[in-house]
């Protein structure tokens, strides 16, 4: 009898000690496979979850991807971590040294990859598809697409010319495939929010706003020291107001580049100042049909607090520094060419 008590014991022993062995077994497997893959690259590499995702299917591209070494330990951490767990769609930058774990926990906290995004003052709605369209944020068309779409300019309450001049240059972050749309609806927030910075512009009715903002929109491409933004809106205003052709370079260039889809020109001829476009300021009167770019906080703040003067006409006269020189009468300007000539000369 103790012969036979004495053989249980050893046998459960042996028993338990395999099935130790097996579950340290299972466990150090485990945490094997759970390890940081070294294939992530320093940057990190980003991982996008679609509509309809599961962990199993999100483990399988993980997996396929070289982030994590196994679909099956991803499977079973989820399903001890939260068996019910809901993946948010996004984009999500996975780091290097970061392990199963840490991944389950990244992409179940919806912090998803932003991509810095800094639009440049006076960019165009094309130029601003482009920058998109490299960064990951939007394609081009879709980009381009959105910003004339009907339904959305009509949500936002845009002019249906478009959403150019309302697309407020800044820095933004974006999630990487963002969408046209969502970076249009963004960018026109923030606009809105800058212009309501500027008491006088909710005192405007919505054309006489639309006016500031085209004009805006021409001083932002003629001026390049701040200072000389205020003279130069005083300029233009001082030609709308005795019905003077405005004559901006600033619109011609738009109508080669944004309207024809030519480079832009390194110089402007005559044959260009003649081009048959409601934009060409040279040939029509008045402010063109809208704005010719993204104006931003100064060119914004020159059209509603514009200088007092008597100056109808402004002339480059040091391009390193950008300054121009500005006259009342038409001999005064063409004397100022002198100046240019003098300073490139001395």
């Amino acid at each position: 009898m103790q012969a036979r008590a004495l053989l249980f014991i050893r046998v459960l022993i042996v028993i338990l000690a395999l099935a130790f062995a097996v579950a340290g077994a299972g466990i150090g497997y485990v945490l094997h496979e759970s390890r940081p893959v070294l294939s992530v690259p320093t940057a990190g590499s980003l991982f996008a979850i679609e509509k309809g995702d599961n962990a199993q299917s999100i483990g399988k591209r993980l997996e396929q991807g070289g982030l994590i070494r196994s679909a099956a330990v991803f499977h079973a951490l989820i399903r001890l971590e939260d068996p019910s767990a809901v993946f948010k769609t996004g984009t999500y930058r996975i780091g290097t040294g970061m392990g199963t774990q840490a991944i389950i926990q990244l992409l179940l906290s919806g912090k998803q990859a932003l991509i810095r995004v800094t639009v440049p003052e006076g960019f165009t709605i094309s130029q601003t598809a482009a920058l998109l369209d490299r960064l990951g944020v939007a394609a081009a068309a879709e980009f381009r697409a959105a910003c004339h779409d009907p339904a959305l300019l009509t949500d936002l309450h845009l002019p249906p010319t478009g959403a150019e001049g309302y697309l407020f240059p800044d820095t933004y972050f974006f999630p990487a495939s963002y969408g046209g749309a969502e970076a249009v609806r963004a960018m026109v927030a923030a606009f809105r929010q800058r212009l309501s910075t500027i008491p006088e512009a909710a005192e405007l009715s919505s054309a006489e706003l639309r006016d500031r903002i085209i004009l805006a929109s021409i001083v932002e491409r003629e001026y390049k020291q701040p200072d000389e933004a205020p003279l130069i809106a005083s300029v233009f205003f001082n030609r709308l107001r005795i019905k003077m052709a405005l004559q901006s370079c600033a619109t011609v260039v738009y109508v080669l580049t944004e309207r024809e889809g030519k480079p832009h020109p390194e110089v402007i001829y005559d044959r260009d100042l003649a081009i048959e476009d409601p934009y060409n300021s040279y040939l029509y009167r008045g402010l063109p049909p809208g704005p010719i770019c993204s104006p931003g906080m100064t060119s914004l703040h020159a059209v509603f607090y514009p200088a007092t003067t008597h100056y109808l006409y402004f002339r480059l006269i040091d391009p390193a520094a950008g300054r121009h020189h500005f006259s009342t009468t038409l001999e005064e300007h063409i004397d100022a060419k002198n100046l240019f000539i003098k300073q490139v000369g001395s």
